[in-house]
């Protein structure tokens, strides 16, 4: 029992890291589109 706990406690750490990465991925994605806007009003 102890060890199925566990598992479904990695499992969901891993999908919250996940989703973390994902999160960070958007914002700098939106900092490069938000430099470029930036480079091009110039």
């Amino acid at each position: 029992m102890m060890r199925i706990l566990t598992l479904l406690l990695a499992f969901g750490l891993f999908l919250t890291s996940c989703e973390t990465i994902k999160g960070a991925g958007r914002d700098i994605e939106s900092a490069g589109e938000a430099i470029d806007d930036a480079i091009d009003d110039e």
